[in-house]
């Protein structure tokens, strides 16, 4: 069920803002963003500032790497909205659709290295089960990722199993396939800030 909060629960200027974002993408201002401008003091701030280090921090993982994280997060979860929108990102930042697909469609055949294809199935058993083992981890870095690497993942792995239930939540409406590639672009560009 949408909540109409996400339509009108902005001051003026948020509003002027969301406008101009309209007139020059020539696309609707996405869920994602116009949450983070809801109450930005009691989430917003807090949430692009956490998710923005995760994805664009310091990290031996790529843009690229962490985009398709956040997708296959996603997917795991069932969230349509953000694996449209990190599926496009993702494909972007790899310049390879052909590969993210790959692993959202079946991750143990995908073209990915060991050590991300290993990170990858610990954060959809973390995402499955709400816990991993002991073994999982000691799998993980048994495929050469190391700890911090790990670490990175897990940040990942919180930012958007935390976005995910609030796209699910609020109801975020799905974009056109143009509004998601013109997302990913703006992603690309200047992160989560």
């Amino acid at each position: 069920m949408r909540l109409e909060i996400l339509n009108h629960g902005y001051g003026p200027g948020t509003k002027l803002l969301f406008a101009l974002i309209r007139l020059f993408s020539r696309h609707p201002v996405p869920d994602a963003a116009r949450l983070v401008f809801y109450r930005p003091d009691f989430y917003g701030t807090r949430a692009k500032a956490f998710t923005h280090e995760a994805m664009r921090g310091p990290s031996a993982w790529s843009v690229g790497d962490r985009e398709l994280m956040a997708a296959y997060v996603s997917e795991v979860n069932g969230t349509a909205f953000c694996i449209g929108a990190h599926t496009a990102t993702a494909s972007q930042a790899y310049q390879d659709p052909p590969r993210v697909a790959a692993v959202l469609a079946d991750l143990e055949t995908a073209p990915v290295a060991e050590p991300l294809r290993a990170t990858l199935r610990m954060l959809g058993t973390l995402t499955r089960e709400g816990k991993v083992s002991v073994e999982d981890m000691r799998a993980v870095l048994a495929a050469d990722a190391t700890p911090e690497q790990v670490r990175d993942a897990l940040a990942v792995c919180a930012a958007f199993n935390t976005t995910d239930r609030l796209a699910d939540a609020f109801g975020f409406e799905l974009l056109s396939p143009e509004g998601y590639e013109a997302g990913a672009r703006y992603l690309l560009k200047r992160g989560y800030q």
